[in-house]
Order: structure tokens, then C-alpha cells, then sequence
């Protein structure tokens, strides 16, 4: 049985060889239309992954970060002097500090809920990775925060992070070089909101009230920046995930 398992198996080569050399050349062109996309379907989610990989990786998300923060801070220098109470307002994930060991591990999911223990190879629930306060400070975003308190203007962090990470954060930005601010504003616990928007815009209009004028605002997010309150805007670039 098995000698003649393989003489028909050496006869089956044998005839694929021939057909594959038959082939006309033009049947790959045609036959490669089986594998496009519909014009409906988005970009595939494991090629989007391996795309923002590479735009960490390669350096060009650090430059044009480097980029963005450059105008931000040359406007501040600019700005601040002209204003008798300037403030400017930063975000926190993804424009002061850098999530990216987190996003690596739970492989661009965002599990809120769940442990985080550094010493496993494995996901983090973001929570817990908040918690433990190891953020690495974007450096060029340390840059502009160095320019506004180096012109005396007032700086305020906004971030979504509940208020039951408020020491963990605190600990955070101080560590990475961000030693001074006004205020940082968190969502109360227990909040839900539809939008970023819905939370920040109404604490700019606050800050305003309060007789600043925010000559800048710098966030990752369109929803970091969107609702007014703020002279100019400033948005980093974060293909990683996307807060509405």
C-alpha cells in the first residue's frame, strides 16, 4: 500500500508541475483580484498594529511629536508675556507621559479592569498600570511644559484618569519633571461621559472664569481639544487608540 501511495503521489507532482508550467502568466494578475480588499472593508486591525509598531519604532512618531511640541512651546514663549493671567492646559496619556510598555503588552487593547504585575510576560489591566505610577515623561511635551513655566505662565493638567488615581498621577508627572501646576483635574468617580469633550471643554470654560487665558491647549486627541476654551490647540500625533 504504501509503494503505491507513492507512485500516485509522484504522478500527482508530476501533472501540478505541468499545469503550473502551462499556466499563462496573466492568471496571476487575475487571480490576485480575489484578494483585494472590498472598498467597503477598513484597514485590517493586525495590519494597522504592525503600521503604528513601526511608526513608534522607527523614530518618525518621536519627531513628529518633536515637531508639534516645537510650535507649541515657540507659541507659549511668544504668547505668554502678551497675556496678564496665561495658562496653558495639558493631557496626560499620550501627550505628558507615554503609555507605550502598556500598549505593547495588551497588544493595542485598552482592558481597563485586571492586575498588572510587571514581573509576567503578559496584559495589564490599565487601572492597575495607572496605579503604578511608571509613565516615562514625552520628553519634547516636557519641553513645552519647561516653556510655560519658565514664562510664567500657569499650567493645568486635564486628563480622564478617575480621581482614584489622583496620588498615583501626582507621583507620576512629579517624577517625570512635571513639578509644578496649578491644578489637576480628574473625572469625580462614579462620572460617565459621552465624550472627553463633555468633561474637559466645561473645565477650560472654568479655568477662564476663573480670569486665565488659556493660550494653549496640547493633547492627543481630538477630544482633549475640541468645545473652545482655549487660544490655539495643539494636537500630538497617537495612532495607538482613540478616546471619543
Amino acid at each position: 500500500m504504501s509503494i503505491r501511495t507513492g507512485n500516485w503521489s509522484r504522478r500527482m507532482q508530476c501533472i501540478v508541475a505541468v499545469v503550473f508550467l502551462s499556466t499563462p502568466a496573466h492568471a496571476d494578475t487575475a487571480s490576485s483580484d480575489l484578494f483585494a480588499a472590498p472598498a467597503s472593508q477598513p484597514q485590517n486591525v493586525g495590519d494597522a498594529i504592525r503600521a503604528a509598531t513601526a511608526y513608534h519604532e522607527s523614530g518618525a512618531y518621536m519627531t513628529d511629536i518633536t515637531a508639534v511640541a516645537g510650535k507649541a512651546s515657540a507659541w507659549i514663549r511668544e504668547r505668554a508675556p502678551q497675556v496678564s493671567k496665561p495658562a496653558v492646559v495639558f493631557d496626560i496619556d499620550e501627550t505628558a507621559l507615554s503609555n507605550w510598555e502598556v500598549i505593547v503588552r495588551d497588544n493595542f487593547g485598552r482592558p481597563v479592569h485586571g492586575p498588572c504585575d510587571l514581573a509576567m510576560d503578559g496584559p495589564c489591566g490599565w487601572a492597575a498600570w495607572d496605579n503604578l505610577a511608571k509613565d516615562t515623561a514625552i520628553e519634547p511635551t516636557l519641553g513645552a511644559y519647561k516653556s510655560a513655566v519658565e514664562a510664567k505662565a500657569a499650567v493645568f493638567f486635564i486628563t480622564g484618569r478617575p480621581e482614584s488615581q489622583r496620588a498615583a498621577t501626582e507621583q507620576n508627572l512629579k517624577a517625570e519633571g512635571y513639578g509644578t501646576f496649578t491644578t489637576l483635574f480628574m473625572v469625580p468617580e462614579g462620572a460617565a461621559f459621552g465624550s472627553a469633550v463633555d468633561f474637559k471643554a466645561p473645565v477650560r470654560a472654568e479655568i477662564e472664569k476663573g480670569g486665565y487665558t488659556i493660550i494653549a491647549n496640547i493633547g492627543d486627541q481630538p477630544s482633549d481639544l475640541l468645545g473652545g476654551y482655549a487660544e490655539r490647540i495643539f494636537l500630538l500625533p497617537n495612532p495607538f487608540y482613540r478616546v471619543p
